[in-house]
């Protein structure tokens, strides 16, 4: 116990998904409740390594791995700060969370292959701590790229063309970008600064104002990375986003609402808080025309996510959003912004992943996607339907849940740095989540499914005249999806309220950050 309790390096945090692996596989499809029983036990060992590794570090010890030493100069190490820590923590919580959704939704749904997902999913969890601890931008990148490999399993899991052709466009656009953009601009900030290590203040030091490189250089830099890190899903680059909804919900909520998308603005993140420095980035002005493409991302995603009939399109599309908010907030570059960022990964997170969970239980349930076909499902499905209402407020931003408070901070943020225009837009996207996400629990809750013997379904709208032939009767029996889905979903809606009431906790670690 002792041991365990004074534990001080973060490769400790690898093991849990990587030794799982072997059960998962020797266990397989023949015994899948010892399956996932195993994968439930490192979840729980993992969360639990977070939290010692969290209170070790409020503490005041350090919280580093062994250096591995490709050649001089060129390390990889893991190496714990807040954000990493608050990260993890976020991860490998949701981990437990969603497999326990997966136990109900990959049965439920008859799903095949569920041995490969699952050693997928632990891979890509591993991959996310080496993310989350990385003490460099290259051991960032190399698990940034680990996470590419090992989720391209799960966006074409379901082997069609379709989902073949969503994993070309993965890979394509997420590789593509990483090495011909950010793996570049790694290399120039080592040749330039002979350092890319996460440190206070950045790298660059006193560079620019002594004219060893100039402002353009530094604009360049950042543009190469925000563009390069198409994980970030900042338009253009956000194509791959869409695309990968057509793998299971699963992967959907976690891996597309938490891992693979936050990884990439986590990056842009630590990049400018450890690499360049808010100082560096308010004297050049190197991120004043990403903040004009942030923000244009937010509300063309926002835009586009109204013209979505199917539910999942929608939320991806909402997604692109919402991450643009982390960027926003990144390139405003100043301590409330960033803190605003840190707390809008959680509290996206929790919203997010509730809103994919209640998508995949409508289908397991309901056989249904169209938003159009959701007239009157909230009497057949009225627990679900109202987690999807109260994660929607979140995600809006209304009290008394999370969101409010996430986006408060980087409202303050962009006020605190003069940037008064980026308040307009983050007030007009509010706007544009009601439009999109509002509709979707008033057509569940307050229009009128009606179903015509003979097996047609139509609704009050559609078809008024039917209403008043006596063959028609109202359907209304309970049908929800399976309790390990409706546990899961319960639990992160739980957090969207619990969140509200106590987003200290998330800021008193975010507040470390120097």
């Amino acid at each position: 116990m002792t041991f365990f309790t004074e534990i001080t390096n973060p490769l400790i945090a690898l093991l849990p998904p990587l030794l799982v692996i072997p059960f998962i596989i020797f266990f397989g499809e023949r015994h899948r409740n010892f399956r996932e029983l195993s994968i439930f036990i490192a979840g729980a060992s993992l969360l639990a390594i977070n939290v010692v590794l969290y209170q070790n570090f409020i503490a005041g010890e350090v919280i580093s791995s062994p250096q591995l030493v490709l050649f001089d100069g060129l390390l990889l190490y893991l190496k714990a700060e807040p954000l990493g820590i608050l990260f993890a923590l976020l991860a490998s919580f949701l981990w437990i969370v969603t497999t326990l959704y997966s136990v109900g939704y990959m049965r439920g749904h008859h799903e095949t292959n569920q041995t490969r997902f699952y050693v997928c999913f632990a891979l890509a969890i591993a991959s996310v701590m080496a993310a989350a601890y990385a003490g460099n931008l290259l051991t960032l990148f190399v698990a940034y790229e680990v996470i590419t490999l090992s989720t391209y399993p799960l966006v074409t899991h379901a082997g069609t063309a379709k989902a073949k052709r969503a994993g070309r466009i993965y890979l394509g656009v997420l590789m593509g970008g990483s090495i011909t953009l950010l793996m570049p601009a790694i290399i120039v900030i080592w040749w330039l600064t002979g350092s890319i290590d996460f440190v206070s203040g950045g790298v660059f030091g006193n560079m620019v104002s002594e004219g060893v490189i100039s402002p353009v250089v530094v604009t360049l830099l950042l543009v190469l990375i925000v563009f390069g890190t198409g994980k970030a899903a900042v338009m253009p680059f956000h194509a791959w986003l869409p695309n990968a909804m057509v793998a299971p919900t699963p992967v959907s909520a976690l891996l597309h609402a938490v891992a693979v998308v936050k990884t990439g603005v986590f990056l842009i993140v630590k990049v400018v808080v450890y690499i360049f420095g808010f100082d560096l980035i308010s004297q050049t002005g190197a991120a004043d025309l990403l903040l004009v493409v942030a923000a244009a991302t937010i509300l063309l995603a926002s835009l586009i996510a109204m013209t979505k009939d199917n539910l999942k399109e929608r939320l991806a599309y909402s997604t692109i959003g919402q991450l643009s908010y982390i960027v926003l907030a990144a390139l405003i570059a100043n301590k409330v912004a960033i803190e605003g960022a840190g707390l809008h990964i959680v509290t996206h997170a929790f919203g997010k992943i509730t809103l994919f969970f209640c998508a995949g239980a409508i289908m397991v349930a309901l056989h249904k996607k169209a938003i159009s076909e959701f007239d009157g499902i909230g009497k057949k499905m009225p627990y679900t339907m109202t987690a999807f209402m109260i994660a929607a407020l979140s995600i809006i931003g209304l009290p008394p849940l999370a969101g409010v408070w996430s986006k408060m901070l980087i409202a303050e943020g962009a006020v605190d740095a003069g940037q008064l225009w980026l308040v307009a837009v983050l007030m007009i996207s509010a706007l544009l989540n009601i439009a999109y996400l509002l509709p979707i629990p008033f057509r569940a809750f307050f229009k009128t499914e009606k179903i015509v013997s003979g097996g047609a379904v139509t609704t009050d709208n559609e078809a008024p005249f039917i209403q008043e032939s006596s063959s028609i009767q109202e359907s209304s029996s309970i049908q929800e999806a399976p309790l390990a889905c409706l546990l899961a979903i319960g639990i992160t809606t739980l957090g969207c309220i619990v969140l509200f009431f106590i987003p200290n906790t998330v800021q008193q670690l975010l507040s470390l950050i120097k």
